[in-house]
């Protein structure tokens, strides 16, 4: 016997010689075999006679994936209500505020309206009950918090409205937050944003009416305080109505 290439070489038992499709080596044919790939579903053959050595595992990313059949319908069927429970029936209506400070689109002063246009929550303004001035962290970063405020004048023209007068620059800005106690009429104590009408004076809103006259007393005390704002809203929410 003569080694040939790959191929046997016998004179007692001679075989056909062939070349593999993907190498080029000299094989005995019949160590020779034909390539198989993926196509569908299933095999199919490429007609490609190749050696052990070139004979590639078919690429199971060429096959087809095969999904299994749908459940049989059956009649008159009975399913859970998903949309009706997942249904909260409220909505939302607001034009679209943006931070001054960061020109981020933020949802502020939104009504939050049942199925027939109740709104839930009121208008935030006033006064909140259970907050305490002294829960107040008087440092910020460096914003200083918990400063009192030069008052000379408290007073209500018998509306829920209050116009608090500063003997110098109060330096406020509106919507800012400050504290009361100390007036005449406890349903004008409270923790309220402002309004700025001038540099030394300001006015807040009261969840009630508050009747006409002076509040000041000798024991009041208007500080401003930062006690934060639920999600959405631009003011200390009114209470108590």
């Amino acid at each position: 016997m003569r080694p040939h290439g790959r191929a046997r070489v016998s004179t007692r038992n001679p075989q056909a010689f062939a070349i593999c499709d993907r190498c080029g080596t000299l094989y005995n044919h019949v160590d020779l075999s034909f390539q198989f790939e993926y196509a569908g579903a299933g095999l199919y053959n490429t007609r490609m006679l190749v050696c052990r050595r070139c004979t590639d595992v078919p690429q199971n990313q060429l096959r087809s994936i095969v999904v299994a059949a749908d459940p049989v319908p059956i009649t008159n069927p009975r399913v859970e209500g998903f949309a009706a429970a997942e249904s909260d029936y409220f909505s939302t209506n607001a034009p679209t505020v943006y931070d001054a400070n960061t020109g981020i689109p933020v949802p502020s002063t939104t009504n939050i309206t049942t199925q027939t246009g109740t709104i839930i929550t009121p208008q935030p303004l006033g006064a909140p009950v259970g907050l305490d001035q002294n829960a107040q962290m008087p440092l910020v970063n460096k914003l200083t918090w918990g400063v009192a405020l030069p008052v000379i004048s408290i007073s209500s023209v018998g509306s829920n409205t209050v116009t608090v007068t500063c003997g110098s620059a109060h330096g406020l800005a509106t919507d800012d937050q400050v504290a009361i106690q100390g007036v005449s009429n406890t349903n004008a104590s409270g923790f309220y944003s402002i309004t700025v009408t001038t540099a030394t004076v300001f006015t807040y809103s009261a969840n009630k009416v508050i009747p006409a006259g002076s509040l000041i007393t000798g024991d009041t005390l208007v500080t401003t305080v930062n006690v934060g704002l639920p999600y959405d809203y631009v003011q200390i929410p009114q209470t108590g109505l």
